[in-house]
């Protein structure tokens, strides 16, 4: 089996290029739609499950280690909803942040200011 932080990284790449939107431009660019790609569940179970059998190892144990490797790749495909989801938090409270910090710069530069000739 690999590693804890080599699956980590897979599930965190595979919900944060959704994300990003780098799929979506991906698509563009090749006008075909990436269904498998464009899902951060669907990405992070087929990277985990591909980042398992690609591990030193497993290919003589494969029968007795595969229930494992499903669990895991299941688990993590769970994972990236949620990581989905506190993504998007941090995006709303962001731009939340931002929209208040223009508002707050905006005020100040046109009222305080004395014209300058």
């Amino acid at each position: 089996m690999t590693y804890w932080m080599d699956i980590a990284a897979v599930v965190f790449f595979s919900t944060a290029v959704n994300h990003l939107g780098l799929i979506q431009a991906m698509e563009g660019v090749i006008h075909h739609k990436l269904p498998i790609l464009n899902c951060p569940k669907c990405l992070s179970f087929w990277g985990t499950l591909a980042c398992g059998l690609s591990g030193d190892g497993i290919t003589a144990a494969l029968p007795s280690a595969l229930p494992r490797l499903l669990a895991t790749s299941i688990l993590c495909s769970y994972i990236a909803i949620w990581l989905e989801l506190i993504m998007y938090a941090i995006d709303t409270l962001y731009n939340k942040i931002y929209g208040i910090l223009e508002d707050d710069n905006e005020e100040d530069h046109g009222e305080d200011e004395p014209e300058v000739w």
